[in-house]
């Protein structure tokens, strides 16, 4: 099913935000080869919302 977003609305969107890779790995504590691997995916910036969902992280409980 499709629905109708309004282009004023679409830009509003925190998601949309261009943030540098390098500060995203910083911020979000991502090792030094993912930010490498992340940095060959996009370049040196990215969206937030393409970043939160290529970026892998091991889990903390191991």
């Amino acid at each position: 099913m499709s629905s109708l977003i309004k282009i004023e609305k679409a830009g509003e969107s925190r998601l949309r935000e261009v943030w540098s890779v390098e500060d995203f790995a910083r911020r979000h504590r991502i090792c030094k080869d993912e930010e490498v691997r992340l940095k060959k995916l996009f370049g040196d910036f990215a969206t937030k919302q393409e970043l939160l969902s290529n970026a892998q992280r091991p889990p903390l409980f191991r």
